[in-house]
Order: structure tokens, then C-alpha cells, then sequence
């Protein structure tokens, strides 16, 4: 798993993106535990307070869950995730759009280039 980080944005934040999309592609299942802080720490190359930051994050965001002698896991609270995915999905279309019409291209351009292109 790469774990590239740049200086526009805290760690902490990028990590708990990271993990957000890990549990929205489905990588890590509904109910599914989660590594320790100190594994998930050393799979990224961070400080362990910084993991836990990220943790801390993602369990503001309700997409994990702490379970006394179970650990971390993923909501099972489905309406949850699919909130979750729903922002970053209309988060992601956004931001493409405003790029593709500062190129002055028509819909229809935009849509045959992404049926061309699109890969399952």
C-alpha cells in the first residue's frame, strides 16, 4: 500500500482520506477490524500520535467504531458509508467538471472521451 503524503494538507487529514477510501472501495468491509494504530503507523511511516489523530478523524466522520477489547472497526451502519460515498463521489465530479470547463469543452465532447476511455 503506497502512502504518499505532500505539505498541502495535514498528515493526519491525507491518512484519514486514505482509509476513507479503503472502506468506501470496499477494501475494508462493514463491520471489519481494522489494524492497530501502531501496525497501521508503521505500514505509513508516521508516528503512532499522528495514526491516532487519523483514527480520531475517522471516527468523527462515523465511519469507524471502537470497541472495547475488539479494537477499531468499520461502521456497520450502512447508511453511513453510503453517505460518505455519495460526498465523495459529488466531491470528485465537481472538482473534475470545473477543470474540463475551464478547457471550454462541450458536454458532449467530455461524455464520448469518458465512454472511450472508461475500464472496468
Amino acid at each position: 500500500m503506497s502512502w504518499n503524503f505532500d505539505n498541502n494538507k495535514p498528515i493526519y487529514i491525507q491518512i484519514a482520506d486514505k482509509i476513507e477510501m479503503m472502506i468506501l472501495s470496499g477494501e475494508y468491509k462493514s463491520g471489519e477490524s481494522l489494524p492497530s494504530v501502531r501496525d497501521f503507523a508503521v505500514q505509513a511511516s508516521v508516528n503512532p500520535n499522528t495514526m491516532q489523530r487519523a483514527m480520531q478523524e475517522l471516527e468523527a466522520r462515523g465511519l469507524i467504531c471502537v470497541q472495547r477489547a475488539v479494537g477499531r472497526t468499520v461502521t456497520e451502519d450502512s447508511s453511513v458509508i453510503e453517505k460518505s460515498l455519495n460526498q465523495k463521489v459529488k466531491s470528485i465530479t465537481l472538482n473534475y467538471l470545473n477543470e474540463i470547463k475551464a478547457l471550454n469543452l462541450e458536454k458532449e465532447e467530455v461524455i464520448k472521451f469518458l465512454e472511450e476511455n472508461w475500464q472496468n
